[in-house]
C-alpha cells in the first residue's frame, strides 16, 4: 500500500498554492508533513483524499489513480480533518454505530468496542460528543476514521490544542495504528514530528524544500552557520575569541560558556583549540549544538 503524488499543481486565483510537488509514502511509515500556514499542506491532503481536484498532476493510492477510481480509493483512506466535524448531539456509541452503518461494517458492536479500547474512550463512551473535551473529541475523530480499517490515514493537525497528557495518548494511538498502515501526519508541534515520524516533508510556498528521514535533516542546514558550544575553566579574552577567522558570531551563555557560530564547525574547533593553547586557557568542553527539527524548519521556511 502506498500513496504516490506526482507533479501536483493547484492555484487559487493568482496564488499558486502547490507548485509541481511530487512524493511517495509507503506502508508502515509515518510521514510528517510540515510547513508554515499557507504552505499547501491541507490542500495537498484534500487532494489525496479526493475532496479537492488539482489543476494538474496525479495521485495514486495503492496504484489506482484517484481521479478515475474515486470510490475504490476513498474506501482505502481514513481522513481526519483539521477541524474535526462531529455530530455534537450524538452519544459516542451512537455516532460510531452510525458511521459503521454507512460503511456497512459487519459485527458493528465488536468493531466499536475495539476502537473504544484503542482510543481510550471507555470512561466517556456514554456521553454526548458535545460534553467531551477537545482531546476526547479528537479520539472520537480517530475512532471514526479507523472504523472501516483504512489502509491509508491522512491526519491533519490531529494534536492541535491538546494538553501534554492528551498529546501523549493520541501519539500512542497514532503509533499503534501506524504499524501496518500508511500515515501522512500534519502538525506544527516539532516534538511530535521527532516522536512519531519516520520521514519528514517540509513545504514552503507550495514547494517541497526538504524530504528526508529525521536523522538526515541536519544536511539541509550544512550551508548555514553552525553552532559550537565551548566552555573554559576561567575567564578568557572574549575579543580574542571573536577575532578568530572561522568565527562569525559569539554569544555568551554564562560566565565561561560561549556559543560560537561559523560556516565550518570543524575549523571552529581547531581554531579554538589553538586559541586555548596559545593563551594557556583550559578547555572544559567543546561540542556541536544539536540541530533539531525546529532549527531545520526555521532555516528552510524563512
Amino acid at each position: 500500500m502506498s500513496v504516490k503524488v506526482t507533479n501536483l499543481v493547484k492555484t487559487y486565483g493568482t496564488q499558486k498554492v502547490l507548485d509541481n510537488i511530487s512524493f511517495e509514502a509507503n506502508k508502515s511509515q509515518i510521514l510528517g508533513f510540515l510547513g508554515p500556514n499557507g504552505a499547501g499542506k491541507t490542500t495537498t491532503m484534500k487532494i489525496i483524499t479526493g475532496s479537492l481536484m488539482p489543476d494538474s498532476g496525479k495521485v495514486f493510492v495503492s496504484g489506482m489513480d484517484i481521479s478515475s477510481n474515486e470510490i475504490e480509493t476513498k474506501r482505502l483512506i481514513g481522513y481526519l480533518a483539521e477541524h474535526n466535524p462531529l455530530y455534537q448531539d450524538m452519544y459516542i456509541r451512537e455516532f460510531l454505530d452510525f458511521i459503521a452503518s454507512i460503511y456497512k461494517i459487519n459485527d458493528k458492536n465488536k468493531k466499536i468496542n475495539q476502537l473504544i479500547e484503542l482510543t481510550g474512550l471507555g470512561k466517556e463512551q456514554n456521553k454526548q460528543i458535545k460534553q467531551l473535551s477537545k482531546g476526547y473529541k479528537q479520539r472520537v475523530g480517530l475512532a471514526q476514521v479507523l472504523i472501516h480499517d483504512p489502509e491509508v490515514l491522512i491526519l491533519d493537525e490531529p494534536t492541535s490544542g491538546l494538553d501534554p497528557n492528551q498529546l501523549r495518548e493520541i501519539r500512542n494511538v497514532i503509533l499503534e495504528t501506524g504499524k501496518n498502515k500508511t500515515v501522512i501526519f500534519s502538525t506544527h508541534i516539532m516534538q511530535e514530528v521527532q516522536a512519531l515520524c519516520d520521514r519528514v516533508i517540509i513545504l514552503n510556498n507550495g514547494r517541497i524544500v526538504a524530504d528526508e528521514s529525521i536523522d538526515k535533516l541536519e544536511n539541509y542546514v550544512q550551508h548555514t552557520l553552525r553552532s559550537v558550544l565551548v566552555e573554559f575553566e576561567t575567564k578568557i579574552n572574549i575579543s580574542g575569541l571573536k577575532a578568530l577567522s572561522s568565527i562569525r558570531e559569539v554569544e555568551r551563555i554564562s560566565e565561561n560558556v560561549f556559543k560560537v557560530k561559523g560556516i565550518d564547525d570543524k575549523q571552529i574547533k581547531r581554531d579554538i583549540f589553538d586559541f586555548a593553547k596559545k593563551n594557556d586557557y583550559l578547555l572544559i568542553s567543546i561540542h556541536n549544538e544539536n540541530i533539531d527539527v525546529d532549527k531545520v524548519f526555521e532555516n528552510l521556511t524563512h
